[in-house]
């Protein structure tokens, strides 16, 4: 019986509705039928995952070693973050955003507790988070310093999200063709290159936003020279710097946030992916001075800081905000790394590995250039999961970072023979 205070339903079986969706047969035809054609989708149908395993419709088991996109920090349905999930559920999903609520709360709380920062405001994804920084970073700028003060710098190649904005910011233009024009007031410079960056730079510019290692654009890490360059400029010029840590962020590299490894501080930092380890959450978090500038209807957001998705990032935070749990990560690193040289010793095939953590990119040789597409569909035949990354050159790695050794080695074991698959068809 249905108990309206305990909110308790277990007992009662589900709706005829929903009985009859769950009954609705549907296959991998059915995306291409009645989905936008906006992703290269695999042709398996995952069923189910635990860790670091899927299991598809057939049964097939495949080695996940792309974590959702460096989203399932903690895996698939980790059993604490499921815990968190149900408990929840139980209690409140969606409060509107004149109410706070106890989550929401904590989890800042706990994010200002560990970070530079002083204020959180609390999204739904990466591209919110980014788009919420830069308007706050334009906001704070203006009201310091007047509208002429407006200029965003960002790099080539880099990823900011999907939104116009966010899209117009990031320094990819595959993303904005056909979508223009695009916002004025945005220079973008070559990663890493602090020339570039100084030519650039002057007093109308509000703010400058950089991922500390690029992701999409070739898993590049940021060198100390650039970080430490955009900060000294930023400085002299009155302007704000942003990291964009929506990847790099939550335990990805081996710390918290990959700022805390670089010996530089942000004024405004962005996280998504992990920080909800499969749940759709979101964030920015600046200091009192920057966070100041937004007042009462300046910015909003309907669902973020839900008490769903709080209590799962909340549950996130206290996993991987711990020393043992990312010393772990790297020494995870070391144990891909090795396997990578192990690979690459027998087939030639990586002209370079780079990245940090347990977010690595094999850059392709010459020879197949433009072909990480194909790797990673041989992938898939031989049952294990990765990424692509670059101008289709790089295979990238990201898997959660909880991965046992025994997964990894069965995971590089299975990227070895769709490797050998590729190589031996050239």
């Amino acid at each position: 019986m249905f108990d309206p205070i305990r909110n308790n339903a277990s007992n009662i079986a589900p709706p005829a509705h929903v009985r009859e969706a769950e009954s609705l047969r549907v296959t991998r035809a059915t995306a291409d039928e009645v989905l936008f054609r906006v992703y290269p989708w695999a042709d398996f149908v995952p069923a189910k995952a635990l860790g670091s395993r899927i299991w598809d419709t057939t049964g097939k088991d495949y080695v996940d070693l792309a974590g959702g996109v460096a989203v399932l920090s903690l895996g698939h349905c980790h059993p604490a973050l499921v815990a968190a999930l149900t408990a929840q559920a139980h209690k409140a999903w969606h409060l509107s955003n004149y109410m706070v609520n106890e989550p929401a709360m904590r989890l800042a709380k706990k994010l200002v507790d560990a970070t530079f920062a002083d204020r959180v405001f609390l999204c739904n994804s990466g591209t919110e988070a980014n788009e919420g920084a830069l308007k706050t970073a334009r906001k704070w700028a203006s009201t310091h310093y007047g509208d002429k003060k407006h200029r965003i710098i960002s790099t080539t190649s880099s990823f900011h999200g999907r939104t116009w904005l966010a899209v117009s910011v990031g320094g990819s233009p595959k993303y904005t063709k056909g979508m223009g024009p695009v916002p004025e007031g945005i220079t973008h410079i070559p990663y890493n290159d602090v020339d570039a960056l100084k030519a650039v730079m002057d007093d109308d510019v509000a703010c400058i936003i950089i991922e500390p290692m690029q992701g999409e654009g070739g898993m590049y890490p940021g060198t100390p020279a650039f970080l430490a360059a955009a900060r000294e400029l930023c400085n002299k010029h009155n302007a704000l710097l942003i990291f964009d840590e929506i990847q790099s962020g939550v335990g990805r590299t081996g710390a918290l946030y990959s700022y805390m490894q670089k010996g530089v501080t942000p004024d405004i930092l962005t996280s998504a992916k992990g920080i909800g380890g499969g749940f759709p959450i979101g964030c920015f978090m600046a200091t009192e001075a920057v966070a100041s500038a937004m007042v009462p209807g300046t910015h909003g957001t309907t669902y973020g800081g839900n008490p769903l998705g709080a209590a799962v990032a909340e549950t996130v935070i206290d996993i991987v905000n711990n020393k043992a749990f990312l010393d772990r990560v790297l020494v995870s690193e070391q144990r891909m790394r090795d396997g990578f040289a192990a690979i690459n010793k027998r087939h030639n095939v990586f002209a370079d590995v780079r990245g940090e953590g347990l977010w690595l990119g094999c850059e392709l040789v010459a020879k197949y250039d433009n072909r990480a597409g194909e790797f990673m569909k041989a992938g898939h035949r031989h049952n294990v999961v990765f990424l692509t990354a670059g101008n289709n050159n790089i295979l990238r790695f990201a898997p959660a970072l909880n991965i046992t050794d025994a997964e990894i080695d069965e995971g590089l074991a299975r990227t070895e023979k769709a490797i050998a698959e590729v190589v031996n068809a050239a």
